[in-house]
């Protein structure tokens, strides 16, 4: 028996998946994972800055409202990005790349308290975070570390409040397929339903005789069958007493 244990594979080996990924105490840790830290990190580099923004010069309450979130959200997310970065040894980016730079200048250059700030604010951030969902759904699914799994649902619950503060402003383009992809999937089929034949209904003008002649037929029938019986039973009468008159 020692011998074969000692012959045997050691149960708990960890499969090799290739020189990306490196083993660590919550399972592999591949390109998908530190992919996943450095976007969250780069989305905090603008979106922190384009909440405060929106605090800042929007007159909208509820733009206000959706700045709030992306200030809270992000720091709360930069906080555990940082940390996980340090657990698992990846770089993190400190500046914006150049669309999010680009964003945030647009920002700036709008009016402030206008419907051009607001729309820019709103359709920005919620086309940006769209696409970071996605890309955060994917990695959940895939990986294979369980704190990769677990910052990576912590994400999603972040963007999903975001999204939903977002289009709480009621200046979101969703017709705007380009910036918004995922519009096209909810647009209603352009093929219209079916509607069941309709039943043949019987001409009015025929419809009343019809149902006189029925009623008609009906009781002349009845009235047939009532004299037959009528009779049968005074044939039987008539023929009991003149058996009883002659025996």
């Amino acid at each position: 028996m020692l011998a074969l244990l000692a012959g045997a594979p050691p149960a708990l080996a960890q499969q090799d998946l290739g020189p990306d990924y490196v083993q660590t105490q919550f399972g592999p840790m591949g390109p998908a994972g530190r992919d996943l830290l450095q976007k969250v990190a780069l989305a905090g580099l603008w979106e922190g800055p384009a909440g405060r923004m929106g605090l800042e010069k929007s007159s909208n309450p509820l733009v206000q409202e959706a700045g709030r979130h992306l200030i809270e959200g992000h720091a709360d997310l930069d906080r555990r990005t940082v940390e996980l970065a340090r657990t698992f040894g990846v770089q993190l980016p400190t500046q914006p790349n150049e669309a999010q730079q680009g964003w945030l200048d647009e920002m700036q250059a709008a009016p402030a308290r206008s419907p051009e700030f607001d729309r820019v604010f709103a359709n920005r951030l919620r086309a940006a975070h769209g696409v970071v969902y996605k890309f955060l759904a994917s990695v959940r699914t895939g990986t294979r570390n369980t704190a990769i799994r677990d910052y990576a649902k912590v994400c999603m619950d972040t963007v999903l409040d975001h999204m939903t503060v977002l289009e709480a402003t009621k200046v979101v383009d969703f017709g705007d397929t380009e910036a918004i992809p995922l519009a096209l999937v909810a647009q209603p089929s352009s093929i219209a339903p079916t509607t069941p034949a309709a039943v043949p209904q019987p001409n009015a003008q025929y419809a009343q005789p019809r149902q006189q002649e029925e009623g008609l037929s009906d009781g002349a029938v009845g009235l047939g069958v009532l004299a037959l019986v009528v009779a049968g039973l005074w044939f039987w009468t008539s023929g009991r007493s003149s058996r009883k008159m002659h025996p």
